[in-house]
């Protein structure tokens, strides 16, 4: 009886050892996932990347195992769907600003705020001038913040708006109901003749982005669920909801789609279960 006792504890240990070596593994690497969409009013092809979730996390030397992954594809431009840098005070926001830095000298980049971005700015008695600092630091021709603000690509006859959704909606334990018109007080009208792209860092909104009039939502926040589980999906969101239902991948509600990246990186606990980051090439084009 008492060497089935330790063949159990034995057996315990091994699976502990063997889980904490792949959330280890996950925790440092990355998978570029590509998608294909056509989407109404797009007047050509484009190419872009979607990055969300980066948290700081470092690939390599100045996360130049991204830069050299980004090279590869090819975009026409970049879109960042938040969570650059982590909200803490003491946090080092160099490594997200290096690589904004870097990919900016080449592609234009378009960086919608998440609730760690909206946490430092909204915050100035914990955090001081951090989020003054982190906008100073990537301004360039090239970086474009989309701050409920909006901007027109005629090329692609894109307009891309980026949502800084207000903190009370990222409450933990449940979603909070949106109120009435949030999204139409909030941004600029979409244009019903452009392709209408929204960064939106949180997805659990999805059904209303699709009703203010998303052709395409783009989303970060739930890092894959940290842990993903056959045929369940990600296991558990930063707010602490068991199964969220949009975890990672593409979604659709009417017309819209929504792409949610799992992250790039993590924070608080550097691990992620059978869930390596992940980096989005996606392609659109128009209905023919």
């Amino acid at each position: 009886m008492q060497s089935v006792f330790w063949a159990v504890i034995l057996i315990v240990l091994l699976l502990a050892v063997a889980f904490l070596v792949v959330g280890m593994i996950d925790g440092n690497r990355f998978v570029t996932v590509k998608e294909e969409l056509k989407l109404p009013n797009l007047s050509q092809e484009c190419r872009f990347v979607l990055i969300s979730d980066l948290h700081n996390k470092v690939y390599g030397h100045k996360n130049d195992r991204v830069v050299a992954s980004i090279q590869k594809i090819k975009p026409d431009f970049i879109v960042l769907a938040g969570d650059l840098i982590t909200a803490k005070v003491r946090e080092d926001m160099t490594p997200g600003i290096e690589l904004v830095r870097a990919l900016s000298q080449k592609y234009p980049i378009y960086y919608g705020l998440g609730n760690h971005e909206s946490r430092i700015k909204e915050d100035p008695e914990e955090f001081g001038e951090k989020y003054k600092q982190l906008i100073e630091a990537i301004s360039c021709k090239n970086v474009v913040i989309l701050d409920n603000k909006a901007i027109d690509i005629p090329k692609y006859n894109i307009r891309i708006t980026g949502l800084n959704l207000d903190l009370d909606y990222f409450v933990h334990f449940r979603v909070k109901k949106m109120q009435e018109n949030y999204l139409q007080k909030t941004l600029p009208p979409q244009n019903s003749s452009r392709c209408n792209i929204l960064i939106a860092h949180n997805p659990d909104y999805f059904e209303e982005y699709a009703q203010w009039g998303a052709d395409l939502v783009l989303s970060g926040h739930v890092h894959g669920g940290i842990m993903r589980l056959p045929l369940l999906g990600g296991v558990i969101a930063p707010s602490y909801r068991l199964f969220p239902k949009y975890d990672g991948g593409i979604f659709r509600h009417g017309k819209s789609w929504m792409l949610l990246g799992r992250g790039l990186g993590s924070h608080t606990l550097p691990f992620r279960f059978f869930n390596p980051a992940e980096l989005y090439e996606v392609i659109l084009k128009p209905i023919e």
